[in-house]
């Protein structure tokens, strides 16, 4: 066995990515997984370039962990004033809960900077600082390195939710029942979700794959339920889809081995596809927190598969289709 390593040397990013628009912010919209995997969360970036007045954000997409918007500024050079005027202007017109800026290097007055405005905005607010790096062992392709350079206090404030503000009555049981559920996913089926957080409400969602769709597992009037959830902002694109699934109803629910509900909701944007728990079931019932647990559990499992398979049946069908059923590039 040889003892031979390689050497680990870093790239000028001007190598990799020669201009910061064209390149490497079109690369990111891309392929926003090393950016994903150090926030920690499940990030769907869907647009680059989003107009915000007379001005234009370099990235723009969702947690879709807690369905919560994320907008990034990048830049190929040490951190400056216009960028950190810029991304708190972006903010201002996107409403987002977090927000992200790329650079190689941040200067000490701009983490500083960060760190201020993680301290003094609200819980529902989060600044990162992402220093963004290439690197190559030998003579193989660069590759990007992404580091965490600012980020909330511990990371993240969910934290600072269930301690500092409280949260008390439903839902903090939610909270904690969403917090043990997400441990159980994280060791039987890794690959749902990178991160599932609560705020403390009645649902969770989980990634489905694709840009407009998203899984929840929620408690109901009915009981618990897990579904599948159109929500584009398209009504249409929304309806089509549901319609697209509701035309294999049969096939589907062989699949899933049970009678779904199909819910059209008929005067509103969104369709949603369900399963409820027969038994009901509430979550202030202590006496049965581990049976809802497992009928979660194994409930999403049978229905993920299911909808997975018929929506890659449907992709087959329909190739070349602008629809919910594509798969996400990157």
């Amino acid at each position: 066995m040889s003892n031979e390593l390689g050497r680990l040397t870093t790239v000028p990013l001007r190598e990799v990515w020669p201009h910061e628009a064209y390149d490497f912010t079109r690369w990111l919209l891309a392929n926003p997984d090393p950016l994903a995997d150090v926030l920690g969360m499940q990030l769907e970036l869907r647009a680059a370039e989003h107009r915000v007045g007379g001005f234009s954000l370099d990235l723009m997409g969702v947690d879709l962990a807690t369905n919560r918007t994320v907008i990034v500024e990048n830049q190929l050079e040490t951190s400056d004033h216009s960028h950190l005027g810029q991304i708190l202007t972006y903010a201002g017109g996107t409403n987002p809960q977090t927000i992200v800026w790329c650079a190689p290097a941040f200067r000490e007055e701009h983490r500083a900077a960060l760190d201020w405005l993680n301290e003094h905005t609200d819980e529902d607010t989060r600044f990162f600082a992402v220093e963004i790096s290439a690197v190559r062992i030998g003579e193989s392709a660069p590759a990007p390195l992404f580091t965490l350079a600012v980020q909330p206090n511990n990371w993240s404030k969910e934290i600072h939710v269930g301690t500092s503000s409280g949260l008390v009555g439903k839902r903090a049981l939610y909270a904690e029942f969403w917090r043990e559920l997400a441990q159980r996913i994280q060791t039987h089926h890794p690959d749902w979700t990178r991160r599932m957080t609560s705020d403390g409400s009645s649902w969770v969602t989980l990634p489905y794959g694709v840009s407009g769709a998203w899984y929840s597992m929620l408690f109901t009037r009915r009981g618990p339920a897990v579904e599948l959830y159109f929500g584009m902002s398209d009504a249409t694109a929304n309806r089509e889809a549901f319609d697209q699934f509701a035309a294999n109803a049969h096939e589907l629910e062989s699949m899933f081995g049970g009678q779904l509900t199909w819910e059209p909701l008929d005067g509103k944007k969104a369709c949603r596809i369900r399963s409820y728990r027969p038994e009901g079931g509430a979550v202030t019932d202590d006496t049965e927190r581990e049976e809802l647990l497992s009928w979660f559990l194994i409930e999403f499992e049978r229905f993920r598969m299911a909808t997975q398979r018929m929506r890659q049946t449907l992709v087959t069908e329909r190739p070349g289709q602008g629809s919910a059923h594509e798969e996400v590039q990157g």
